[in-house]
């Protein structure tokens, strides 16, 4: 369904990557003075990642994952969609932890764990490969590096961080 709606819609993806790139920051920002909202975006969008990656789709399905390394490119609005999709995930979970080379390792490891389930259960009628991987990893990249110039626009540091937390305790 939703490679039928990128399709029909080719414009869609890219422009909502752009909007990530662009409001990002900004949305990242805000989120960092505003932990569980962004602890929220986080959980919501790994949630919708799930509905669009592990939803049966009604196919019949192989085991296996079909090796092949193709780079994301606005004609391939599949691969752009996902690079837009771990962005926005990632940077959530980066602003939310403070820790944007972490979150960009979880992005890298759920998506590891998708392409997996795609090609091991069969009745999800999905399949693996390997370019989703590395759309998503992207996709992660691109999501840490968000959330770190977020953080830098918050002025955040982990020393500053820590400390707010201890004064909180007290």
């Amino acid at each position: 369904m939703i490679a039928t709606i990128l399709i029909e819609y080719r414009w869609l993806a890219p422009i909502l990557l752009v909007l990530a790139l662009v409001v990002g920051p900004l949305v990242g920002r805000w989120l960092v003075d505003h932990r569980r909202k962004a602890i929220t975006l986080t959980i919501v969008s790994w949630l919708f990642v799930a509905a669009l990656t592990l939803a049966p789709n009604g196919r019949s399905a192989r085991i296996g994952c079909e090796v092949q390394w193709m780079l994301p490119t606005w004609g391939r609005v599949e691969l752009i969609a996902n690079v837009a999709l771990f962005a926005v995930s990632v940077m959530f979970l980066g602003v939310a932890i403070g820790r944007p080379l972490i979150a960009f390792a979880a992005g890298s490891a759920v998506s590891v764990t998708i392409e997996t389930s795609q090609g091991l259960v069969v009745w999800l009628g999905r399949s693996c490969d390997t370019t989703d991987w590395l759309s998503n990893t992207i996709g992660s990249g691109v999501g840490a590096l968000l959330a770190s110039l977020a953080l830098c626009l918050a002025g955040y540091t982990r020393r500053k961080s820590h400390q707010s937390r201890r004064k909180a305790r007290a």
